[in-house]
């Protein structure tokens, strides 16, 4: 598919996606009515206005408007607070113009090497509804400075407000970057007829399990060594920093770690087997594919599995997620509770998905190459065997005569004559 027709599912996509969560943002507000709260209960408005409210133009109390006039003037003068009302604006501003700059490249290349035909329409959409998690999710990150300074201390524990708000608004980003899945997914089937033929790389079965092994192995890393409660804690203290970017280890873990275990100590050893299992299930998940990823691309190449091993990580969260909710689900009663920590993740998703992506290109290409070299020195071999064995055989020739015998048989001659 040319860059073309890839183009246009991508950049509808972006505007939806950017649509959808200011909409979002935009009904904030509603939750507060008495109506809102009589029909969904307070404690679910409440938890719904802390979802939409990293998207709401309405700005907290630290940023709200408040005019003053100068002293000894009658002109109004802008406050301090109004000051952080415009930076609250301009973060806002920043953070939906990124969700389209980050996810129009991204969904660009997806549509581009994984197009919604033959067979591949729902790998297409899973991997565009992932990207679109982690559009918003770096969206978020690059306008936090302008949303610290808006609550009036931004130089007071920069890192740590810093990873909390990267940790805001994951939760409608799930719902939003799905609809926009959808919608990019169908306008890329519809752009790619009499786009041509459109056919798989063709990848050798072991070369492609070695690569998926190779990329899941840096996921692993970060799941099982660094997710560790004693490892996770020296991440978090082994840092000290100084001035601003004191205290760091909240932000490194938020990059780093995909997850959270210890011992079995304090529960019991069914419950605590349940949960390692869902975490083998996320491993297993991302080997499955990062297996099947390079055969469904149109080619394989360093960015397409870059980004799709991204795409792998964030989905083999939202399954281990999901998994964790239905869980705890049978134990607490079912609330939007239960999905607050749905769609995290997606920053340590990004920080050991890309090397996973890079490392399962090298290895794949690494095993494609060598399969190659095999294949074209075993025949060279045979052949050279088969002309051995097959030459024409000879007669052997006769040896020549000794001269000694002959001059012996001369002697004989001639005395018998």
């Amino acid at each position: 598919m040319t860059y073309r027709r890839a183009a246009i599912p991508a950049v509808v996509g972006g505007l939806l996606l950017t649509v959808l969560l200011w909409w979002a943002g935009a009904s904030e507000s509603a939750l507060r009515l008495r109506g809102s709260t009589d029909v969904l209960g307070a404690q679910t408005a409440a938890e719904l206005e802390r979802w939409l409210a990293p998207w709401s133009y309405d700005p907290p109390g630290s940023a709200r408007i408040g005019a003053e006039l100068s002293a000894g003037t009658g002109y109004p003068a802008l406050s301090g607070s109004s000051r952080y009302l415009a930076l609250y604006e301009t973060a806002l501003q920043i953070r939906f113009a990124a969700v389209f700059a980050f996810f129009v490249p991204g969904a660009l290349l997806l549509v581009r090497r994984l197009p919604p035909v033959r067979g591949r329409m729902t790998a297409a959409l899973l991997a565009v509804w992932a990207w679109g998690l982690v559009a918003g999710t770096l969206a978020v990150t690059v306008s936090a400075p302008w949303l610290i300074a808006a609550q009036g201390h931004g130089s007071y524990r920069f890192l740590p407000q810093l990873a909390g708000v990267i940790s805001s608004g994951r939760q409608i980003l799930v719902a939003t970057a799905l609809v926009t899945g959808v919608a990019t997914v169908l306008m890329a089937r519809v752009t790619a007829k009499g786009a041509g033929p459109l056919p798989r790389e063709v990848v050798p079965a072991h070369a492609a399990r070695l690569a998926a092994t190779a990329g899941t192995a840096l996921i692993a890393l970060s799941l099982v060594i660094l997710s560790y409660q004693s490892v996770a804690a020296s991440i978090q203290t082994a840092f000290s920093g100084g001035g601003l970017l004191s205290e760091p280890g909240d932000l490194l873990r938020q990059w780093l770690l995909l997850g959270a275990w210890s011992g079995p100590a304090g529960t019991s050893l069914g419950d605590w087997l349940l949960y390692r299992a869902v975490d083998v299930l996320l491993l297993a998940a991302v080997w499955w594919a990062l297996r099947l990823l390079p055969g469904l691309l149109t080619r394989a190449t360093v960015p397409a599995l870059a980004i799709g091993a991204v795409c792998a990580t964030v989905l083999g969260l939202l399954t281990s997620q999901l998994l964790r909710m239905l869980l705890e689900g049978t134990n607490l009663r079912w609330d939007l509770y239960l999905a607050a920590d749905f769609g995290g993740g997606v920053p340590a998703a990004l920080t050991w998905g890309l090397p996973a992506g890079v490392a399962t290109a090298v290895t794949l290409r690494t095993a494609v190459a060598r399969t190659a070299t095999r294949e074209t020195t075993e025949p060279a071999k045979s052949t050279s065997r088969e002309a051995v064995l097959h030459r024409p055989h000879r007669p052997a020739r006769p040896p020549d005569p000794d001269p000694r015998h002959a001059d012996q048989a001369h002697d004989q001659d001639d005395r018998t004559a």
